[in-house]
This record gives C-alpha cells, sequence and structure tokens, in this order.
C-alpha cells in the first residue's frame, strides 16, 4: 500500500503545503491519482524560498506532515520535496558522445552517457545541479530527435538544460526535512512540478507560460515543442503587495494583508470613487476610513511590475507576445482581483488561472492556485516512478534510464545529510 502513496512537500516562505495521494484505476481504463489528503500550514523560518531558521522550520514542517497523516490516516514516510528560490539558475549545456557498437544502434546506455557528458559543465562555486533535462538530440546531424534509443548512427548529442542551485540552501532545506523523519525522494524545481499539474502536453507543444506568484519570489517556466524553454526565479512576490499596501496607508503590515485579502483589486476603474474601507475593522487600533481605489492603484503599480518582469524574460529568449498557449497564473498571488486582466494588458497574451489537470478528489482545496505545486509534486512522483499514462518530465526521464543515476550527486549528499 505505501508503494501506492505519493507525498508532495512545498516548503514555501507564506505556507508549508502538502498533498498526499494514492492511485485508483481510471474510468476510461487505467490509473490515475486520487488525492486524499491537502494540507497548508503556515510557515516560519523561511524567506524567499530558502531556509533562514533551521529549529522553526522543522517545527513547520512536522506540523504540515502531522495534520496531514491525521487527515489522511496513512504514515508518510517518504515525499517529493520541492526547491525553490532565487538562487536558483538555468544553463544551457550539450552532450556529445560516440556509439562504439558495430552495428550502430544506440541504447539507453548511449542516452545516459551523452546525459552524463552534459552534466560535466562548469557549474559557478558552490553550486550543485538539481535537474539535467535533455530537450532533445542530434543523431549524426539529423536534429530534433526526442528518443533516440533504437536509431542507428556513430555521433549521439543531446542538448539538455541545467538546473542548479545554490549547495547551502540545497543542504539547509534537506537537513529540515530529514530531521522530522521524512525521507526525501528527490528535490524538485518547484516551478516544474507546478507545470505538470496545471497545463497539458498540447499546451506545452503550442508554447505556454507558467507563472507561480509566491508570496516573495515569483517563479515562471517556459515550454515549446514539449521542451522546457526558459526559466527563472523572480524576488518579488505578494508580500511585496502588502508591503506596499502597509506604506501607502502608513498602518501595520498585519493590516495591509487583511486589506489585500478582503479588498484589494488590481483594477481600479472597477472600484466606485466612494467605496471606503474602515480600518479599524481588520485589527487597526481606530477606526480610520481609505478609499479603496486608493488601494488598488497601490496593487495595481506592484503587480504592473512584476508583469514587466516576466515580460523582460520573455524578451531574453524572443517570445514576448508570442506563445499561442499564453501564461497560466497559480499561486497564492494569483488569487487577487482583477490579475488576470493586468496581466493580458501587460504580457499582450492570453492569460488563465491555472487548475490542476490529471487527477481526481473530494477536496475542495484541490482547485486553490496555492496548492498547485503541492498537487504538481505528487504527479511527478507519479510519472517518475513509472506509472503515469500521460507525459511530462516523468515519462522523459523514464527513457533515459535510472533517476539515480542522473541526481546520484545529490543522492549522496541527501545519505549524508541523514541524522
Amino acid at each position: 500500500m505505501t508503494e501506492e502513496i505519493f507525498t508532495g512537500l512545498d516548503v514555501g516562505t507564506y505556507a508549508i503545503r502538502v498533498a498526499v495521494g494514492r492511485l485508483v484505476p481510471s474510468p476510461e481504463g487505467g490509473e490515475q491519482i486520487h488525492i486524499i489528503g491537502a494540507v497548508e500550514v503556515p510557515s516560519a523560518g523561511v524567506s524567499k524560498g530558502t531556509i533562514t531558521n533551521l529549529e522553526d522550520a522543522v517545527s513547520s514542517i512536522s506540523r504540515a506532515l502531522e495534520q496531514a497523516e491525521r487527515i489522511t490516516g496513512v504514515p508518510l514516510n517518504k515525499a517529493w520535496v520541492g526547491i525553490n528560490g532565487s538562487h536558483i539558475i538555468s544553463q544551457e549545456s550539450r552532450g556529445v558522445i560516440g556509439v562504439g557498437r558495430s552495428d550502430g544502434e544506440i541504447r539507453e546506455e548511449d542516452v545516459e552517457r551523452s546525459i552524463e557528458a552534459a552534466r560535466t559543465v562548469a557549474t559557478p562555486t558552490n553550486y550543485e545541479i538539481i535537474h539535467v533535462i535533455p530537450k532533445n538530440f542530434t543523431v549524426d546531424g539529423q536534429r530534433g530527435v526526442k528518443d533516440p534509443v533504437g536509431m542507428n548512427g556513430i555521433r549521439l548529442e543531446v542538448d539538455a538544460l541545467i538546473i542548479q542551485g545554490l549547495g547551502s540552501q540545497i543542504k539547509n532545506l534537506t537537513k529540515a526535512v530529514y530531521r522530522t523523519g521524512l525521507d526525501i525522494e528527490d528535490l524538485v524545481f518547484s516551478i516544474l512540478a507546478t507545470a505538470e499539474a496545471v497545463v497539458s502536453e498540447r499546451q506545452k507543444d503550442l508554447g505556454v507560460c507558467v507563472v507561480n506568484i509566491g508570496a516573495s519570489t515569483t517563479s515562471m517556466v517556459v515550454f515549446e515543442e514539449g521542451d522546457v524553454l526558459h526559466t527563472a526565479v523572480l524576488p518579488m512576490g505578494s508580500d511585496h503587495v502588502t508591503s506596499d499596501i502597509a506604506i501607502g496607508l502608513r498602518t501595520s503590515i498585519e493590516v495591509a494583508e487583511q486589506v489585500k485579502i478582503r479588498h484589494a483589486t488590481c483594477s481600479p476603474e472597477d472600484v466606485g470613487k466612494k467605496e471606503e474601507i474602515n480600518l479599524g475593522e481588520l485589527g487597526a487600533p481606530e477606526e480610520e476610513y481609505v478609499g479603496r481605489r486608493f488601494v488598488a492603484d497601490i496593487v495595481e503599480a506592484r503587480v504592473q511590475e512584476i508583469f514587466e518582469h516576466i515580460d523582460r524574460e520573455l524578451k531574453k529568449i524572443e517570445r514576448s507576445g508570442m506563445l499561442p498557449s499564453g501564461v497560466v497564473l497559480t499561486g497564492g498571488g494569483a488569487k487577487l482581483a482583477g490579475i488576470l486582466d493586468v496581466a493580458k494588458g501587460a504580457l499582450r497574451l492570453p492569460v488563465s488561472l491555472g487548475t490542476t489537470m490529471g487527477m481526481t478528489s473530494v477536496i475542495d482545496r484541490i482547485n486553490d492556485p496555492s496548492m498547485s505545486t503541492a498537487m504538481g509534486l505528487v504527479l511527478w512522483g507519479r510519472h517518475i516512478r513509472g506509472v503515469g499514462n500521460r507525459g511530462g518530465f516523468g515519462n522523459l526521464f523514464s527513457k533515459i534510464g535510472d533517476m539515480n543515476k542522473i541526481g546520484s550527486g545529490l543522492k549522496k549528499l541527501f545519505k549524508s545529510l541523514k541524522p
């Protein structure tokens, strides 16, 4: 039974989120994931996606896991853990090998060797490789090959995207998780897991950008022809909106957060000029009335800035305004009223709110944009274990052999950190 349980752990700045899924028969035949538990607890000891206080982070993660075990009635022994933060960078790499067999047939071990060759990229000091994502292969000059196994050739090349993170941050996160008694199946770059949950293979083929607006960071990934084209983590998020409201209204962060959640909108034109907010009802020490349109102006300015930065990243890869499947927004920040209209105007693309695909549940939280990363980690785990029939990175990785080989450096690192 435990083999059929998939746990996703999303360690965020605002909250720790845990999703637990199990395999159930699908009406179309085969099997699909059914979410049996989704938990969110306030986060402590985490800032901008990185651990800043180990003890606080451990107790927050422990609290989330205890709640998840209580809700599901299942002991959680291991999980797929999301890693995020502005320290994560990506770079292109190419691996080239010769096929030595007399018949010239390319086998899985050749594909693995080519990926290992791509791994030998010059990493910045103190950085560790989190993922090596093969984009496409070239066999004897024939470009754009997705799966070269079984083909004939003497020269095999792979274009790969290397995702790297700061070694100290990786160690701190793994240490925090291990101290709760939980085993780590693998670390996954959070935005890649999020994409597994909210976009289809068709969208990835046509060209789509997934944007996760978190508390203190906004991460994005761009897909085209099924491949990861670009990733980025921007050091701004919905906490910056709260800070702007606090400064603009000269009030506390706690009151500003309540203003944002209950009354904020990104569309000032939708707000009547005479609408007012009583800060006294939201926790301020005394009654004070502020214009709701003034708050909307503040929120619109910051949200506009976030989307301008996203557009700047799209310009780097010459995809600004040129993604047929548009932009999919997820994360807690995507719940701001009117954010879709601001995004459409700033990015000149169709924009939609991400909803989870490829799983069932009786839990309402499954469609909460802030839970999409935890849900995506569950799907990622299912694909990696090779029991999924939907596409995605999992199927790609299963084609190229043993995952442990790809992440062997990190696996050794994890084991050395176990208490």
